[in-house]
């Protein structure tokens, strides 16, 4: 069987790189991939865009693609597994009506609250004056939230009066974020403790899969601006049985339910961001249609089971037959960036190290990172050879994901960092404390 696996970021290394262990699977494609899912064996990348779904069709339908997995968010929200089924296609993912949780912050706050699933109180808004009256009347903390897709930096954290009227004028007034910024969420400030609960579904039959907690924050001690996630580890301490299944009653249950109800029956990854609170109840912070970036790098590693027969599972209605197997070790991952990120980065650089060999228990995915059919080593603006070097160069905000697997997160972490003072390359920056919350539970 062949795979398409849509996307070109770490997510999409790992998907790839789990999908072509598969006994089933002669040929992994990945469209547009990376520099490294190019490397990767028994995996091979298709020049074409995760967003040209007509493309990405006519590819799969030519190929005789037996399953396609997407990795973003954008081409689900777009309806890629809509066109993919229409033409005969096997596709995991949610249709286009389902993505919605995703896809608008606004349907999906509505729906939570329509069917009693815990989460922050909020209001909606679509001009800057009333939303500015009513940032007023609230406490801060506060949280400002564009209403549509905005790769993962459509989220502020207001502290201070000011900070809120300049996030809901930057969307409303200002056009910040387009279109994804038309409507926006004013969202009470949950504290506690922040976890990612991830479950195949499969219409109202749902499989969790292992938990997982990641970094958004850019800066140590979980300051600085939000970004699309700075790594990552599972297992996550704090869920033990009997909030596992809480959450499962509380949340995911309700949500497959509703959605039924609601005529948009959920296929594919089911992403739920939760907050739990002091007293240890869970409340839902976002929804997201698809795996997380970068929990899906701590994840693939510990799953022994194979991913492409869960899916195929899945597709056909038999998840609730379906037992998963899990490496008993923790595995933790730390994102490396490029200078600037999450504004404006820095690109081309050269990344140095990733010719070394490393250990079996680490595994480095690529994100940000593109083959260069050559370059000159200089120094002081002068070639110091003539000879041109292939290799690999940052093309992107996140560009790699060190994981490593351990006997518990603080072991993972120490090898993950020792990996990386292998790895270099100019504007370099990574956070030297994930897994920092989980260090405190012993």
């Amino acid at each position: 069987m062949k795979i398409l696996i849509v996307g070109g970021g770490g997510r999409e290394h790992a998907l790839a790189w789990k999908a072509a262990q598969s006994r089933r699977v002669e040929l992994v494609y990945v469209a547009p991939g990376n520099a490294g899912t190019a490397r990767e064996p028994g995996v091979k990348n298709v020049p074409i865009g995760a967003e040209d779904i007509a493309a990405l069709t006519d590819f799969a339908a030519r190929e005789q693609i037996g399953l396609a997995i997407i990795g973003p968010e954008a081409p689900l929200v777009a309806g890629i597994v809509d066109a993919f089924k229409a033409a005969g296609l096997n596709c995991f993912g949610p249709s286009k009506a389902a993505a919605m949780l995703e896809g608008s912050k606004v349907f999906a706050k509505d729906f939570l609250k329509k069917y009693r699933i815990p989460t922050a109180a909020y209001a909606v808004f679509t001009e800057a004056e009333p939303a500015f009256r009513y940032l007023q009347t609230q406490q801060l903390p506060i949280v400002i939230k564009a209403d549509g897709l905005a790769a993962g930096k459509g989220v502020i954290i207001a502290h201070t009066a000011r900070e809120a009227r300049a996030a809901v004028r930057a969307m409303l007034s200002e056009g910040k974020f387009g279109a994804a910024g038309r409507r926006v969420v004013i969202e009470e400030y949950l504290q506690g403790e922040e976890l990612s609960f991830i479950v195949m579904a499969a219409g109202e039959q749902v499989l969790p899969l292992a938990d997982s907690q990641d970094h958004k924050a850019r800066d140590a001690g979980d300051t600085g601006p939000n970004t699309g996630g700075m790594g990552g580890y599972s297992p996550v301490p704090l869920l033990d049985a009997s909030l596992r299944d809480r959450i499962m009653a509380d949340i995911i249950r309700p949500t497959v339910q509703g959605m039924r109800e609601e005529g948009r029956d959920y296929s594919g990854f089911l992403y739920a961001g939760l907050m739990i609170g002091a007293d240890g109840a869970p409340k839902v912070l976002e929804f997201n249609c698809r795996l997380g970036d970068p929990e899906t790098q701590a994840i693939l590693p510990r799953l022994k089971s194979d991913l492409v027969e869960l899916c195929l599972a899945a597709s056909v209605g038999r998840l609730d037959q379906i037992e998963v197997e899990w490496d008993p070790r923790a595995a933790l991952g730390v994102v490396t960036a490029a200078a600037g990120y999450p504004v404006e980065v820095q690109k081309g650089d050269i990344i140095r190290g990733l010719e070394g060999k490393f250990p079996e228990y680490i595994k480095i995915f690529h994100a940000g990172t593109k083959e260069e059919e050559g370059y000159n080593i200089r120094a002081h603006g002068r070639d110091l050879c003539e000879t041109v070097i292939p290799g690999i160069v940052t093309a992107g905000g996140r560009v790699l994901c060190v994981t490593g697997l351990g006997a518990n997160i603080g072991q993972a972490r120490e090898q993950v960092y020792a990996a990386l003072d292998a790895i270099h390359y100019a504007g370099m920056f990574y956070r030297a404390d994930i897994g920092h919350r989980a260090l405190k539970w012993g």
